[in-house]
């Protein structure tokens, strides 16, 4: 656990929950502080399925890494990545390619010490610490430019990020800038939270996230079918997490808990 006794840099805001460390709680990670899994706790209080929507989501994450490797996809561009745990992109894509090459990106301190640590002896993985608000910066640091080639397919990685981008901030004009870069061939892969169709426990997380500075915005297939304009989406579309290539039937079963869109979308 995080505390300010640990190795902790001082620079890392631990008294205010953080959206990735509440992730990484729900996952059943360690690397959170006190005020993360206070925010966590009230989190599963009030949507008792939230923990079952993270596990759904990190599976689609699987799937949809193992499935571009297949078409032919071998560099990613994760952005939002995260804290690391168990099946990171470079984990899964390697163990069916070792020459597939990613480079996570997050504004999340915590996040890129922790990544920075698991990737030293990897020579085909790297981090970035950059926020997604700015693609001149992603796509221009040298971890991007040493390991991407941008005359191959790229696979531009977006999982339970865009909802944190409010409106304000123009998406999908962010989107559209990622996706001029992106050489043709390449493919998106994202997951959303959503309202739609979905138990109305998610409303009640909605604003405890506000209340707590770590706001998300939810937003409907259609929202997410223009933030991905420009791509044109593999079967069976943009469905929830659990519904996208479940690897056993079952798999699919209660997708209303999973209150969350996910699509893999090659440009066009």
């Amino acid at each position: 656990m995080l505390d300010h006794t640990s190795w902790a840099h001082t620079y890392i805001d631990l008294d205010t929950p953080n959206a990735a460390r509440i992730y990484d709680y729900l996952l059943g990670g360690a690397t959170n502080s006190e005020a993360d899994r206070e925010m966590a706790r009230q989190v599963i209080k009030a949507m008792p399925e939230v923990e079952y929507l993270t596990r759904a989501n990190r599976a689609f994450l699987r799937r949809a890494v193992r499935h571009l490797v297949d078409l032919g996809v071998h560099q990613f561009i994760d952005i939002g990545s995260g804290i690391p745990t168990v099946g990171n992109v470079h984990e899964v894509a390697q163990a069916k390619d070792p020459r597939c090459r990613v480079v996570y990106v997050d504004r999340e301190p915590t996040a890129v010490v922790h990544s920075e640590l698991l990737l030293q002896d990897n020579e085909f993985a790297a981090v970035v610490h950059e926020d997604f608000r700015r693609p001149g910066a992603v796509l221009s640091s040298p971890e991007v430019q040493h390991l991407i080639d941008f005359d191959q397919p790229v696979g531009l990685l977006l999982f339970a990020l865009l909802h944190h981008i409010p409106d304000e901030d123009d998406p999908a004009e962010l989107m559209s800038v990622y996706r001029e870069a992106l050489p043709d061939g390449s493919y998106v892969a994202v997951s959303h939270s959503t309202h739609e169709a979905v138990t109305d426990h998610i409303l009640t997380v909605y604003d405890l996230y506000a209340a707590n500075r770590t706001p998300i915005t939810l937003r409907g297939r259609a929202d997410v079918a223009r933030l991905i304009e420009g791509f044109e989406p593999l079967d069976p579309g943009i469905v929830h997490v659990p519904r996208w290539r479940p690897e056993f039937p079952e798999d699919a079963d209660h997708h209303e808990e999973a209150a969350m869109y996910g699509v893999v979308a090659r440009k066009r």
